[in-house]
């Protein structure tokens, strides 16, 4: 009977391996896969290719999903998370006939194991040097409408310059937590608070305030600050957070807003905006499309805030992926190319 370890860390994945007996075995055309499908007893299954298992069941939440990513048997996978989590002499995941979750033993796990085969893969990669080319799976998150409009075509172009390279962008209007979610790289907007994050600032983005032609006509033009008071204000949640809008300019103005309409995401309060509800209060390049349509001026110009920044953020380890690096300066040449804050 083959002996047992009774549990292992991730630290430990490289060069070790867990003997697992079976008495038959079925071949598979996937050199990467082969150790899960060749047998039920009798293979050597590597360490490293069950946390890579079991964070692919973590990332999907799904054991088929996972299994079809990686390209072995659904079979293949859960019996590699059962030997792995009776190593560790406890369960990772909860199971149940219509979903699969973490356990809280997992969760932690989770995260020293991310950081292990990121290390491993990237001490790879440095062995290769200059000569590495981007390939595998690259994981980037960034907000709905500038990941569609600025982050996309940045994906794009790398996809077409490494055929080897694929690449999962997560289009989402909230923060993530880069470990947590597997991500590689996040684009944030605005001021960074996560210390323990690398942050490259990208590009600038300014908000504007924006109304409707019709409204403008039908209620007139603010002339300072103040006048805002005097009008119908719609609030972008996510911008708006305290109903407070300051202001550049002279004095540096603010003022606390009671807004007639709130709303959750800048795509409602553009649309409120062009259909004459009041003034909203956006980012510039959320407004571009309705602007150059003509179906929305700024108003109060001059008094304009700082720009807000654009960070790309990253683990501190990613920063050697040839991946992220390549990321990084695909998305230095095209910003670089482009000025965010002028929209008109």
């Amino acid at each position: 009977m083959a002996r047992r370890d009774k549990g292992f860390s991730p630290d430990q994945a490289a060069g070790c391996c867990l003997s697992l007996e079976v008495p038959s075995f079925q071949t598979c055309d996937n050199p990467f896969s082969e150790h899960f499908t060749r047998a039920d007893i009798g293979i050597i299954m590597d360490r490293l290719e069950m946390l890579r298992i079991f964070v692919a069941v973590a990332d999907n939440m799904s054991f088929a999903e996972a299994a079809r990513k990686l390209r072995v048997s659904p079979t293949s996978a859960s019996r590699a998370i059962g030997g792995l989590e009776e190593s560790l002499g406890t369960a990772l995941f909860r199971r149940t006939t219509r979903s699969v979750r973490l356990t809280d033993e997992g969760a932690i796990y989770l995260e020293r194991c991310r950081i292990a085969i990121a290390d491993l893969d990237d001490a790879a990669l440095a062995l290769r040097g200059d000569s590495a080319m981007p390939g595998g799976r690259l994981v980037v998150t960034a907000p709905v409408t500038f990941g569609r409009r600025h982050i996309l075509p940045v994906a794009t172009r790398l996809l077409r310059e490494n055929p080897a390279l694929n690449i999962e962008l997560t289009l989402i209007d909230r923060v993530v937590r880069l470990v947590d979610e597997g991500i590689d790289v996040a684009v944030r907007i605005g001021d960074l608070s996560d210390s323990s994050l690398h942050a490259l600032k990208v590009a600038e983005v300014q908000r504007v305030l924006v109304a409707s032609p019709a409204y403008l006509a039908s209620h007139g033009v603010p002339e300072n600050v103040p006048a805002l008071h005097d009008h119908n204000l719609i609030s972008f949640i996510e911008l708006d957070r305290g109903h407070e809008w300051r202001f550049g300019g002279i004095g540096k103005p603010a003022i606390r807003i009671d807004p007639r309409l709130t709303l959750n995401t800048a795509d409602a309060a553009i649309a409120a905006a062009v259909d004459g509800a009041g003034i909203a209060r956006v980012l510039s390049y959320q407004a571009l499309d309705a602007i150059a349509a003509g179906n929305l001026v700024t108003i109060l110009d001059d008094y304009g805030p700082p720009p807000v920044p654009v960070h790309l953020v990253y683990q501190a380890n990613r920063r050697a992926s040839v991946n992220v690096r390549a990321f990084i300066d695909a998305s230095r040449a095209y910003f670089t190319k482009r000025n965010l804050i002028r929209i008109a």
